[in-house]
């Protein structure tokens, strides 16, 4: 490697793909640990970029002391480099990977939820970590405040690319915060290789400014907010407050956030509530430098009198034989331990090389069930093992139960010290309650399988710990998982695409309760396939295609009598140059208490590159066997934050029992589905168009386009499963379940003027119970005044709704109306906002506000300078007074040549 390496400790770390929100990060005494940057693999190696990643973190923690009034720094990092640099570490809170699309090196922050809940990821590159875009971001410590509160607090931006500026008042505002900040409205206009600057006109019919304008801030400033609309700027050391938030300007923080300003949602974490400002001076960040090692997993079995009852020992060796057959990696070292009243070691860490060390393993599953249960002797079993060649900090523990055991919160001490890493699978109804807390403080995955056989739950549990560090073309993905209950000689039919990303290592694994099937199985060009593995012990076949397997659409058939089968097809990246189409899936969080909803989300790429117009569904199974199916959209509302992002989302709140709930995703991509070249505006620091300096413009190179239609409309056929794990759900009622879920909020509520007088509305519709269903009726209010229409809104004029019914949730709604008893003229601001209602009365949330400006253009339209005067260089722009408030009945272009301009 570099010099550096001397510095660093090998770690056996490895947890499961697509696994992002297994976050570490833990405020201690104000400082925030267990904070992990990992380096793409695709990064040339590059011994430097180790010192400006501390230098970035270390300016971070002064900047985010004095923003947050000396509540918070950065107290321990990890910075991961892989060890060949062939990996990559997917459960990072800050990434650094070269740019998507090359040159673009915005700092951004993947954020899935709504205001003040937790973002997933900071992305970074190697030049802005290594200070090459300065002009462009500002400093990197203070770029990094700014992505860690998206990441940590939930806030959003407070500017707007795609609306930069609006009317308040008939007179034009720049959309920033807090609105003393100064600046000066100028546009940049090149042709035939020179540039010109000049002042931007505006649009007679909109009253806004022309197209490319830009709002050019002034270097020197007296502001002190706010950290999310520009923390370049030197004299910026805080966020809005609410005395100093513009609570009027169009951007996402003010739509997500109900107007609140970002300190006000700061002020509400979890995290504010834990800590009083320091009155001594922290020190600075302390630094591990680690790399991943060898993946390091035990499997902790029950095999306890329980496990005979329900086939659910059989079913365990057919969950075990699919993982160590198909998904462990290569190269992974793997033991085994069962356990009953004590603990048995089955299998010594091997590692795995070969085929027949693969069945080696597999033949070691237990064969017979009976005793108690110790889960306590099974995991210090497991730390034995996996000491005798390793140390247990990084390792993995997959520790699988049906029983209950009170005992197994005496070894939580000892877990916490091993420093590994436990997955857990709880099976049936009475599995330790205690179990989530092992997953939980561990960071692993917790997981769920009911004895509902068809529902395949147990295999997808097994098939969900492939590694998110090893390269993605050796992890395992799943195609397909489903199962069915025959009766005479049925048939089970269906089809798997195996699209041009996977192929590799495909399995196809058939399971039954009773007796072989009959198994039919075709390729895409209609040719038979046979050699199907047959284990009539453990009831499952397999088949694994050789090389690469077709392109295509397979065709299965299935025959049997009184018994359930199940079908589960796994592969591996066809190429390791060209990345898989890969599904991860997961819930907002791992505990919902009734009547608070819980949202599933599944997010579809392919690399960096987001798929969409997939159909995908989620599959909810409860403790009681009852499975809902969820649609889940990307659609920009209700659960869905981002609209075309391949985030998929919904809302759930069929609860029907207390206890536990598993998770599943199904997602296929066919003429619709299509695939984005680059990622979609993501929340993160603004772009500096320019800056002036001693009154003379100093611009940047344009910032690089992301253009929003840069759909590849080829269609993108494939078909994925994925375990979204499993929640727990407390407080549900006996049935009959009362209806105390409102309709969701609308978020997406936009305004325009039509004809000159009326206001024409646009939004989703929300449903009976949030994004489910169909809203009983709708309650629109308008306001002359933002503020009021947001705290008194029952107090707020009501518009005539009479009209206006419901569509079903996810529709498009469409209401066109005539501003009444209100005074409607040239320069006035309306704000408008709906409220939802269910058939038993129950309301939304207010919805995000939208505004309109009446404006009527002058009769006499506004001078038009001479051609010479627009074509004229305009190097230097003397500005008095720099607050962009020009009202729009004055503006007058007849002066030439240095333009002296005072702004209101």
């Amino acid at each position: 490697m570099g010099p550096f390496k001397s510095s660093v400790f090998i770690l056996i770390l490895h947890l499961l793909e697509g696994a992002l929100s297994n976050s570490l990060i833990q405020l201690n005494n104000n400082g925030y640990e267990g904070i992990v940057v990992a380096i793409d693999p695709n990064v040339p190696e590059d011994e430097t970029l180790i010192q400006q990643i501390k230098d970035m973190v270390t300016q971070a923690s002064l900047y985010l002391l004095e923003a947050t009034g000396k509540r918070f720094y950065f107290k321990n990092v990890a910075i991961l480099i892989p060890e060949t640099w062939k990996t990559k570490a997917d459960y990072a809170d800050v990434l650094v990977a070269e740019s998507t699309p090359p040159g673009n090196d915005e700092p951004y922050t993947e954020q899935m939820g709504n205001c003040g809940e937790k973002g997933e990821r900071i992305h970074l590159t190697p030049d802005f970590i290594a200070g090459k875009k300065l002009a462009e971001y500002g400093p990197q410590g203070r770029a990094f405040v700014h992505e860690w509160a998206h990441l940590r607090w939930g806030v959003f931006d407070e500017y707007n690319n795609d609306e930069k500026f609006y009317l308040s008042n008939g007179r034009i505002q720049a959309v920033r915060c807090s609105a003393g900040i100064t600046g000066t409205n100028v546009v940049k206009k090149c042709q035939g290789g020179s540039c010109y600057t000049k002042r931007c006109t505006f649009n007679k019919v909109t009253g806004l400014y022309e197209k490319g304008c830009e709002f050019v801030l002034q270097s020197r400033q007296t502001e002190k907010a706010s950290i999310m609309f520009a923390q370049h700027v030197d004299s910026i050391v805080e966020f809005c407050t609410e005395q100093n938030h513009n609570k009027e300007a169009p951007n996402k923080q003010n739509q997500k956030c109900n107007l609140r300003s970002t300190w006000e949602v700061i002020r509400d974490s979890e995290d504010f509530k834990k800590t009083t400002p320091m009155t001594t001076q922290p020190p600075n960040p302390t630094f591990s430098l680690l790399q991943i090692g060898q993946r390091i997993v035990c499997l902790v079995l029950d095999k306890s009198g329980s496990m005979a009852t329900g086939n659910r020992l059989n079913r365990l060796n057919q969950a075990g034989q699919l993982f160590l057959l198909q998904t462990v990696e290569l190269g992974s070292w793997v033991g085994m331990v069962t356990f009953d009243s004590a603990a048995h070691v089955q299998n010594e860490l091997i590692q795995i090389n070969s085929g027949s060390d693969r069945d080696t393993l597999a033949k070691r599953l237990p064969a017979a069930a009976s005793g108690g249960t110790s889960i306590c002797s099974g995991l210090r079993s497991a730390f034995t093992v996996i000491r005798k060649k390793y140390p247990t900090d990084g390792s993995e523990i997959v520790l699988l139960t049906d029983g209950e055991d009170n005992t197994i919160s005496g070894c939580f001490n000892e877990v916490k010290q091993s420093g590994a890493i436990i997955h857990t699978v709880a099976l049936g109804p009475s599995a330790a309650q205690e179990l989530e807390e092992l997953s939980k403080m561990t960071g692993g995955l917790q997981t769920y399988a009911s004895d509902q056989v068809q529902n395949n739950g147990l295999i997808d549990a097994f098939g969900a710990l492939s590694s998110g560090n090893g390269a993605v073309s050796q992890r395992s993905i799943q195609l397909e998982s489903k199962g069915l209950t025959l009766q005479n000689s049925q048939w089970m039919n269906g089809t798997v695409i195996v699209d041009s990303t996977v192929g590799k290592d495909t399995l196809f694994l058939i399971t039954w309760t009773m007796q072989p099937p009959q198994i039919l199985l075709w390729d895409p060009s209609g040719q038979k396939q046979g050699g199907f593995v047959v284990d009539k012990n453990t009831k499952m076949a397999y088949l694994q295609i050789p090389g690469i397997a077709k392109v295509g659409t397979w065709k299965y058939s299935l025959q049997a009598s009184s018994q359930t089968l199940t079908l589960t097809v796994t592969s591996r990246a066809s190429n390791a140059t060209l990345p898989p189409i890969t599904v991860t899936s997961k819930t907002n969080k791992d505990t919902s208490k009734f009547p608070s909803p819980l949202v599933v989300y599944a997010n579809i790429r392919q690399g960096a590159s987001p798929i969409l117009r997939a159909s995908v569904t989620a599959l909810i199974e409860s403790v009681n066997g009852k499975t809902v199916t969820l649609e889940l959209l990307d659609n920009g509302a209700g659960a869905d934050a981002t609209k075309d992002d391949g985030v998929y989302s919904r809302y759930f709140t069929t609860y029907d029992t207390n206890g536990r709930y598993s998770v599943k995703v199904r997602a296929l991509g066919g003429v619709n589905a299509a695939r984005r070249r680059v990622i979609p505006q993501q929340s993160g620091a603004l772009y500096i168009p320019g800056w002036i300096e001693n009154d003379e413009i100093q611009w940047n190179p344009p910032r690089p386009e992301i253009n929003k239609d840069d759909v590849q409309h080829k269609q993108v056929c494939f078909s994925r499963t994925s375990s979204g794990g499993s929640f727990v759900a407390s407080d549900v009622p006996n049935a009959p379940i009362p209806d105390l879920f409102p309709p969701g909020q609308i978020t997406d509520l936009k305004a325009e003027i039509h004809g000159g007088s009326l206001i024409n509305l646009t939004w989703t519709a929300p449903g009976d119970d949030y994004d489910h269903g169909t809203a009983h009726k709708y309650i629109i209010r308008i306001s002359t005044s933002i503020l009021d229409l947001r705290d008194k809104f029952n107090e707020s004029l009501q518009v005539n709704t009479t009209a206006l019914i419901p569509k079903e949730a996810n529709s498009e709604e469409v209401f066109l109306f005539k501003p009444e008893n209100i005074t409607f003229e040239n320069g006035t601001d309306l704000f408008i906002a709906i409220q939802a209602v269910d058939k038993v009365d129950l309301k939304s949330e207010i919805s995000n506000i939208a505004r309109v400006s009446l404006f009527i253009p002058p009769q006499t339209p506004p001078e038009t300078p001479s051609p010479d005067e627009t074509s004229a260089p305009c190097p230097n722009i003397h500005i008095n007074s720099t607050i962009p408030g020009i009202h729009i009945l004055k503006i007058m272009w007849k002066w030439i040549g240095e333009l002296q301009l005072s702004i209101a």
